[in-house]
């Protein structure tokens, strides 16, 4: 019998562009790693850790579009952002002081 599951040529589209994204970070960063976290109604959140410690994030309109995209892309993925995959994180100056200014009353970067 023939599988008869429908695919989404939109969410399809997406899931590409997302994954095309990711590819592009992690080529641009020695590598990549990710982990995708539920946003409820909004999406999904993918974080990407470069091998050099750069990161960013990119929101998706669906869990599974989110885990698709990162399926396509390649990238290893962590079912949660522990402190081994947290450590890998390099923050610079600006991150510092947005996070202390939000936190103790540092300066506030805009």
């Amino acid at each position: 019998m023939a599988d008869t599951q429908q695919v989404d040529p939109k969410a399809e589209r997406r899931a590409s562009r997302l994954a095309q994204r990711i590819g592009s970070f992690s080529r641009a960063h020695g590598g990549a790693e990710g982990q995708v976290a539920y946003l409820g109604q909004r999406g999904a959140r993918i974080v990407l850790v470069g091998e050099d410690g750069t990161w960013g994030d990119l929101v998706a309109p669906t869990y599974a579009i989110a885990r698709t995209a990162v399926e396509k892309a390649g990238i290893t993925v962590h079912e949660t952002f522990d402190g081994e995959f947290a450590a890998k994180v390099r923050t610079g100056p600006y991150e510092w002081s947005r996070m202390a200014g939000i936190q103790v009353g540092g300066p506030r970067n805009g």
